[in-house]
Order: C-alpha cells, then structure tokens, then sequence
C-alpha cells in the first residue's frame, strides 16, 4: 500500500517534456496503452490483486524494455492506485521521460511527499483526539471525523469544533499542517496557550479556538497568517495585550476576541484591517480612548466594545461607519457628548451606549436613524429633554432611557414609533401629563414611566395598546382615577401604580397576577371583584382609605402569595377563608381595625411573614407554622400564652409589647401562672412513696408478669410513633413483621448511609425505616452517644426537615423511624420526564427555597448548630403535594459521633465544596455549596457539574440556555424569582467559603427580595451571574447585597 501511495503521488507531481517521437512509435504507444488498460480491468478486483501485481510487474525485465513499455508502466501503476483514491490522470499531465534516471528522481519526490503525509497523520493520531482510529491501520488519516484532504492527501481542514475533548491544545502539533487552511476546535474545554507555531500556517483562512479555557498571551506570530479572513478566539481567559502584528492580516473580515481578559489599548494599526465586517472586543480589560483610526473600517457592520473600561469620548471619526448596524458601547467609562454625527449612521439598527458616563442633550440627528431597532441608553448622565425627532425611527421595538437626568415633558410623536414593543423612561425628572398618542402602540408590551414628575390622570388610550403586559408608573404625580377597563382578556399580567395620589377606579382583568397600588388615596370599600382575578398572586393596597371588612372572596385568589392591606382603615374580624389561600407565605394586616380573634383555619398556612401589629385582635395566639421567620403580634389584645413554636424565643420583645395579658418564655413577659394540676403534683411523689414502701414488697412478682403480658401484646398493637416508650428491642420485633425481616420488596432507595424501607405499621400507618449499614449497636460507648444524638434530632420542628419520629438500637441492627414522604426524592423526580414537567417552575423555586429556610434553621437557630455534610437531590424528599423536606439531617455526624472524626470526608461526589479536598474540615459554607449545586440542579432538571467544570468558558452561555427545557419558558413574574435564585446559587458556589453567603442571608433574601427584573432571562450572561459582586465580607458574616445588574436586550 505505500508503494501505491508514492506511486499515485508520483504521478500527480511528475512533470516532464515529451520526447519527439516517429509517428509509428505513437502509434504503438497508443496500442500497448489500449493492451494495458484492457487487461488491467480484467484482472483487478481487489486491492490485494492490485499490490501483488505492482510488485510483479515491477521486478518483470518487461519495464526494462523500450520507452512505450515505460510508458504503459505509468499506466498500470496510476490505474492499480485508484482503490486508495490516489488515481490520477497520468496520461494528461505526464510526459514521458526515457532512460532510468528520470524514473529515479519521480521515486525521490514521491517519497519526500509521503513522509509529509506521514508526518500529519503521526501528529492527528498523537494528540488523542481520533483515538477510535489509533489501532487501524488501513484508515487513510483523510478519512477521520473533521479531516478534510486536497487531491494530493494533504491536510487542509481540521474541523474538531464541540467535541468536549478537555485536553492541552498542545497535544496538537499544529506545525505539521503547513497547508493547513481552517482550524475550528472551538468550544472543547481546551487548555493551554496558543502556541507561536501557528504563525507557520501561512495558507490558514479560518481561526475558530472559541469556547475554551485557554489562557496565556496571544503570540506575535499570528501576524504571519496574512490569508486570514476569520479570527475568534472568544470565551477563553486571553490575557495581555494585542499584539502590533495583527494589523497585517489585511484580508480579516472576521474579529472576535471577546469575554477574555485582553487588557492595555485598542491598537490604533487595526486601523489597516479595512475588509473587516464584525469587530468584537467585548467583555474585556480594555483601557483608554477608542482609536480614531477605527474610524478608516468603512466596511465595517458589527462594532462591540462593550464591558471593557474605555474612556474618553466617542470620536468622531466612528461616525463615518456608514454600514454599521450594529454598534454596542455600553459598560465602559466612556464620557462626554453623543456626538450629532451619530445621524450619518444611518444604517444603524442597533445602538448600546449605557452604563457610561454621557453628558449632554440627545441630538435631535437620532431621528434620522429610521431603520434603528433597539436604543439602549440606560444609566449615563444625559440632560435635557427627550427630541421629538425620536418619533421618525418607525422600526424601533426597544427603548430604553432609564436613569439619566431627562426633563421635559414626553414628547407626543412617540406615539408614531408603532411597531414599540418595550418603552422604559424610568428614573428621570420628566414632567407632564402621559401624552394621548401613547395609545396608538399597538405592539407596546412594556410600558415603564416610574420615578418621575409625571402628573395628571391615566388615559383611557392607554389600553387601546391591546398587546400590554406590564405598566410601571409607580413613584409619580398621577391623580384621578384608574379608567374603567371592560375586557376580561386584555393581556396584562403586571400593574404597579404604587407612590402616587390615584383615587379610585376598578381593574376587572382577570389574568392580573401582580398588582401594586398602595400608597395612594384609594377610599372606599374593598374591592369587590377582586375575587375573580384567580392569577393574582402579589396584592398589595396598603397606605390607602380602605374601609369596611376584608370580604370573604378573598380565599378564591388560590394562587395569592403575597397580600398586603396595612395603614388602612379596615375593620371586622380575619376572614377564616382567607386560609383557602394555601400559597399565602406573606400577610401584613397592621395598623387597621381589625377585631375578633385570630381564626384557627390560618394555622394550616406555612407563612414566613406574619405582621398583625396595631389592631384590636384578641384570643389566644395560635400555634402557627414552625416556619415563621417574622412575626409581629404587637399592639392588640392577645392574652394567654405565647406558644413555645420555633423562634420565638429569639424574636425580640417588640414583636408582642402592647398585649398586657400574654406570657411566656419571650423575654420581658412573665412565665405563665402554674395550673392546679402543678401544685398536686408536689404531693403526689410523697404519698406515691408511702405506699410503695408498704405495698412494694407484694406486688412486685405481679408486676413483673404483668409487665411481660403488657410489653407481648404491645408489641403486636403498639405505636411506632411513640417509640421513646419501648425498648429498641421490642420496637425491632414490630418492625421484623411489618418489613418481612426487611425484605428487598420494601426497600425503595439506597444511600450512603443505609437502606430505606417502607413499612406499614398495624394501626395503618406508614413509616419510612432508615436501616444503617453500620453495627456499632454491641459497642456501649457509641449507644449512649448515639440515643444522644438521636434525642437532639428529635427535638428539631421545622416544617421543611422530616421529622425523625425514633430509633431502634437491636444488636444485629439499627435503623431510624422517619415520616415518609409520598413523592420520593427529588434527584428520582428530576429524571422523571412526567414527575419533571410536574414540576413547574414555582414548585421549584418554593423547593429551593424551602431548602434554604430549612438550612437556614439548622444552621442558626438549633442548638447545637447542626452541619447536614451531605445536601444532594437524593437527601430532598417531596410529599404528595411536592412541597420540599430535607432529610439525613445530622446522620453523617450521628454515624462519626465521636468529634475527632468530625474531619472525616463526608458527602456526595459533585456536591463537596472544593476546600474539603485539602482541608478535610466540614463548616456550615461546606453545606452553602452543596445548596448552591443543588439550586443549579433544579433549574437545570440535571446536576450542574458539566456546567461548573466549565465556568471560564460559559461566558456566552445565557442563563435562560441552562434551564430545564423540559418545561416552557417562565413568564415574566416567575422570572423574577428564576433570576434569584441563578444569583444566589452561583454566590454559593465560590471558591472561597468566607466569599459564600451565610444561609440565613440566603433564607431572608429569598423572604424578602421584591425588585422585578425587567430584561429577560436570554439576556443575562452565566458569566456575568458568576462574576458579580453579589456579597460583601465583613469581619464575622458575609451579607448579601442583592443581584441588581441590568443587561440589553437581546440582539436582534
């Protein structure tokens, strides 16, 4: 097979002059030629017959003979080769040489030819990548997957893009390609710097090394590739600067090196790079001025220099871009005026200059970019007031002026930007009244004027925008009342009219789900049809005049989470129907006139914050969810104990001043006053004792029997549930026949630390046994330490952790009694496709969150603060309603009871906090991490490892890229929530534990985070979710700061 090869290559390579010849000489040329051809296409079949037959013909004195005969010789050679895909057209492109020394130089060539063909495929089969293809060797190296050859078997394509290699880019010796001309190994998670070996690919056009972890510098070689027309080195971790050489590649049309850490200036030599369509820099550590000599890419159409720290001005000269439609500037340092050339670009259709340092007027030239699409000019400091040239852009859909210095009222000829779909002014100083021709934006679907001076009253032409989902006017001057609206399928979802002097008005939309409307002068009854907006789930119309009572409809808003009616005038008892509002996890009441007491039914609501302060209340305080996190019953007229549920006794006494007739165990009320019952029972143990001294001797055998009797039949009929008042023994002899001996068919998972088993007990009910691997049970020391620890657990009540109902301590075993959960696991749930899509989007926040508070607890507020070692998927239960529990709590330390092996490596692989590997030490930031994976898991519907091992090169990947698609989007209000929990997660999992967030400031962010994001979620980089300053540390606790950062819209 090489003789083939170097033969066929031979033949495509040899170029000789033909010999003058008789006419006669041609003639039998040309037969012989015929004769050969003939017979070869007889015989050949194979590729075996092909060699054998070289090798004879080769060694036959036949080819030693006259010059045809060679001739026919060069023939038969290109013919037999053409099975190998070396068949050339010999008789087109050889002349015939005679004599033995021409035959001899083709040989030389031929053969310096296969030792460069060696050599590439040496280099493929070296790095690893084409493993499949190490052990076979009758694969042409042309053929492997992403190769691509020329006619002489060459390399010229390397294609290994999205092949997940993780490897050292070095493994590819790239210097044995010289006719190399697109190399793509683009998103591979490769590592490594780029070698200064490639500037010897001098025939290279395409670069393509994006997505990957490369760092290092880029080499000043790469000005060497002068053929270049595409160059992306994007997502990597690049550092220093540019290298001068790059403007010698003349003929880029192509430059992407964003989201590295590129720093220095913008070289002014890529000035020269005048064939260049896309510039993108973004996302870098750029400083200084942007060059003037930009301005000399006249054929530009993309421009990014977004999130460096540039400075300067916008120079004049980017204005002669007159094929930009895409210019993107936003989150530098960049200062001074818009310049009023900017309307010379006018095939502008995207503009990004926020988050700058902008002064000045908007020139009225940006009417005169009438293909603009998306205008983005948030968080600067421009003045004055808005042109009405900005109506002339017709094809505009996104505008965006929040937080400048804007004055003036709204000018009406934005009324002409018909295809609108997003409008926010928010944060400015603009005056007057909201202009009449507003209703003609048909395609509005967010309208955000909030933070103004804008007066006067709603018009009703408002909602002739018939695609409206979300209005913001909050924090202004509007006066009467909301306009009358009577179609129950208008569209919007989000109302917030909040901080203004608005009167009156009904909203009957049915599909509302937020609505804000408090601090205004709404007077008057409570709204009543209110009831019949079933989607609303944040109601807030506090700080109003609201008279009369709270009406009972009130329990038909099922999906209400938040209800706030505090500073109004509002009086009669708590309706009991408001407890049919089973989401309900914030209800604030204060500062109305509410009487009555407390209805029982509320207890059946899992609240996280309860505020019922300055109101005529009286009975008894109820018993409420272990869950609370913020109560406030003060100011009433409660009376009798407070109860001793969780976290009472930490709230502070203000939280129940002003009810003179409670008591308890808060500190500044009195313990209650000791029953009858008390009293007697001070006698009791004295006359109790008389009589066993007398009598003690008699019944002593009977008692014996008696109990032996009691203790056989409460082993048939006795209650799991107590299990305190049997001996561990006895409770394993129920457990042997409710479980058959523990029988494979009643186990339903496995774990690290045990088997779990379902058991039905005689009375009906149904435990979850946890039967431990380990047998510690004949070692006395670890009995006592184990009952406990066991006691410890026993004593936790939050709503979020399974109870742990007892233990059985048997010398052959010994297992834990647990409430059982219907639903399972959440890690079975999450690769469940049904059970998955079951799960929307609210139940996993609320699951999430439900961990945290629950985390949170544990952490905090037990005592002894207690570290879970082991948060997964696999330790969150659901129960039939797939509300979250964490389980295991503390099983990790009940198993190494004994503190010096409190350092032994507890935990699930892909949940350990990294500094375990090296310090072997499990803090409570050890468990925030395992959340932060866990909170990814759930967004995800997968675990997040692929994701984190790959975080320096996700800088692309945008968060709404990472969810489950097994669900639909989530909507706007939901997104919120989604958007939340992203930032929190990644928080949890940095590197350092003390840059962690404590759980308790993870738990009150998730109670008390309100901020609606208005960009969506393909908006937001995971990247930038990773590297925002989300936590400040201080001296003794991290404290969480809130993930406020706004991102543009989405390219379009």
């Amino acid at each position: 097979m090489g003789t083939c090869s170097q033969y066929g290559i031979m033949m495509e390579k040899l170029h000789m002059k033909k010999s003058l010849r008789s006419q006669r000489t041609l003639i039998l040329d040309i037969a012989l030629e015929q004769i050969v051809m003939v017979t070869i296409r007889v015989l050949v079949s194979s590729a075996a017959f092909s060699h054998l037959l070289l090798v004879a013909v080769t060694e036959t004195t036949l080819f030693r003979g006259p010059f045809p005969i060679n001739a026919a010789r060069t023939i038969v050679l290109g013919y037999i080769c053409r099975p190998f895909g070396l068949l050339l057209h010999v008789l087109d492109n050889i002349s015939l040489r005679r004599g033995p020394w021409a035959l001899m130089q083709a040989g030389s060539v031929a053969a310096s030819n296969s030792s460069a063909l060696e050599l590439e495929a040496k280099a493929l089969l070296e790095s690893g990548w084409w493993y499949d293809y190490s052990n076979d060797t009758f694969v042409d190296h042309c053929h492997f997957y992403g190769i691509i050859c020329n006619a002489g078997g060459s390399v010229i394509e390397i294609d290994r893009g999205s092949y997940y290699l993780r490897d050292e880019i070095s493994k590819l010796n790239i210097s044995s390609f010289p006719n190399l001309v697109r190399l793509d190994l683009s998103d591979n998670g490769l590592t490594g710097s780029i070698s200064v070996e490639i500037g010897t690919l001098s025939k290279l056009t395409h670069l393509d090394l994006s997505l990957n972890s490369l760092a290092g510098k880029l080499p000043p070689s790469l000005g060497n590739l002068t053929r270049l027309v595409k160059f992306n080195i994007s997502s990597n971790s690049i550092i220093g600067e540019l290298p001068l050489s790059l403007a010698n590649l003349t003929r880029l049309q192509a430059f992407d090196i964003s989201f590295n850490l590129v720093s220095g200036s913008i070289p002014k030599g890529l000035g020269n790079l005048k064939n260049l369509l896309e510039f993108r820099l973004s996302d870098n550590k750029f400083t200084r001025a942007i060059p003037s000599a930009l301005g000399l890419l006249t054929n530009l159409f993309i421009l990014d220099l977004s999130f460096n720290k540039i400075t300067g001005p916008i120079p004049l000269s980017i204005c002669h871009l007159t094929n930009l439609v895409s210019l993107s500037l936003s989150m530098n340092q960049i200062n001074g005026h818009i310049p009023l050339e900017i309307g010379n670009m006018t095939n502008l259709r995207e503009l990004y200059i926020k988050n700058n340092k902008l002064i000045g007027p908007l020139p009225s030239s940006l009417g005169h970019l009438t293909n603009l699409i998306s205008l983005f000019l948030d968080s600067n400091q421009v003045n004055g007031s808005i042109p009405p040239e900005i109506g002339n852009m017709k094809y505009l859909r996104y505008l965006s002026i929040n937080n400048n210095k804007l004055i003036g009222p709204l000018p009406s000829s934005l009324g002409n930007m018909t295809n609108l779909e997003d409008l926010h002014i928010n944060n400015n100083n603009i005056v007057g009244p909201i202009p009449l021709t507003m209703g003609h934006l048909t395609s509005l679907q967010n309208l955000s004027l909030s933070g103004n001076q804008i007066s006067g009253s709603i018009p009703v032409y408002i909602f002739n925008c018939s695609s409206l989902h979300n209005i913001i006017f909050s924090h202004n001057y509007l006066t009467g009342s909301i306009p009358f609206l009577n179609s129950s399928f208008f569209p919007l979802r989000w109302i917030d009219l909040s901080y203004n002097s608005i009167s009156g008005g009904e909203i009957p939309l049915m599909s509302l789900e937020f609505l804000d409307v408090s601090y205004n002068n709404f007077n008057g009854s409570f709204p009543n049809l209110i009831g019949d907006m079933e989607h609303l789930r944040h109601f807030n119309l506090s700080n109003n005049k609201i008279v009369g009572q709270v009406p009972s409809i009130i329990g038909q808003l099922t999906e209400l989470e938040t209800l706030s009616l505090s500073w109004n005038q509002i009086s009669g008892p708590i309706p009991k129907e408001i407890a049919d509002c089973k989401r309900l996890s914030e209800l604030l009441l204060s500062h109305n006139h509410l009487t009555g007491s407390i209805p029982s039914q509320i207890s059946d609501i899992h609240f996280f914050k309860l505020d019922l302060s300055c109101n005529n209340l009286t009975g008894n305080i109820p018993d409420l969810s272990a869950s609370l996190n913020e109560v406030n019953f003060s100011h009433n007229s409660f009376y009798g104990r407070i109860p001793d549920m969780y976290g009472y006794d930490n709230y502070a006494p203000s939280n129940f001043i002003g009810n003179k007739d409670l008591c308890g165990h808060v500190k500044g009320f009195p313990p209650c006053p000791r029953s009858i019952v008390h009293q007697i029972k001070f006698f009791v143990p004295l006359i109790a004792c008389t009589m066993f001294l007398l009598l003690g001797y008699f019944f002593r055998s009977r008692c014996r029997v008696r109990k032996m009797s009691s203790e056989s039949r409460e082993t048939k009929n006795g209650d799991l549930f107590s299990i305190w008042n049997y001996d561990g023994k006895i409770a394993y002899e129920d457990i042997i026949e409710a479980t058959e001996d523990f029988d494979i068919r009643y186990c339903i998972g496995t774990g690290g630390y045990g088997s779990v088993y379902k058991a039905q007990l005689p009375n009906g009910k149904v435990v979850a046994l946890k039967k431990l691997h380990r047998l510690e049970a004949e070692d006395p020391n670890f009995d006592k330490s184990f009952k406990n620890e066991v006691k410890i657990l026993t004593e936790i009540r939050h709503r979020n952790i399974v109870k742990l109902h007892g233990y059985c301590l048997h010398k052959r075993c010994m297992f834990l009694v647990y409430e059982y959960m219907e639903r399972g696991s959440l890690f079975c749930v999450l690769h469940n496709n049904a059970e998955a899509v079951e799960l929307d989007w609210m139940k996993r926040v609320n699951i999430i969150k439900s961990t945290a508070h629950a985390l949170s607890y544990m952490h905090h507020e037990g005592v002894p603060v207690i570290v879970h070692r082991d948060v997964t998927s696999n330790n969150i239960l659901l129960n039939s309603e797939l509300e979250a529990f964490v389980s295991d709590f503390g099983t990790a330390r009940l198993l190494d009871s004994d503190t010096s092996n409190q350092t032994l490596m507890a935990g699930t692989y892909g949940y350990i906090a990294p500094e375990l590997a090296y310090t072997m030490k499990v803090t409570e930031k050890s468990d925030v991490y395992s959340f932060g994976v866990v909170a990814l898991e759930i967004l995800m519907g997968r675990h997040p490892g692929e994701l984190l091992t790959s975080l320096s090169s996700s800088q692309s990947v945008m968060l709404n890229e990472i969810l489950d698609k097994r669900l639909p989007p989530p909507n706007r209000l939901v997104a919120q929530d989604v958007f939340l929990v992203a930032a929190i997660s990644f928080a949890c999992l940095r590197a350092k534990p003390k840059s962690r967030p404590t759980m308790k400031s993870v738990s009150q962010e998730f109670l008390c985070h309100k901020k609606p994001i208005i960009n969506p979620l393909h908006a937001v980089s995971v990247w930038q979710l990773r590297n925002q300053e989300t936590y400040m540390v201080g001296e003794s606790e991290t404290h969480f700061e809130g993930p406020c950062f706004l991102v543009e819209k989405d390219n379009v």
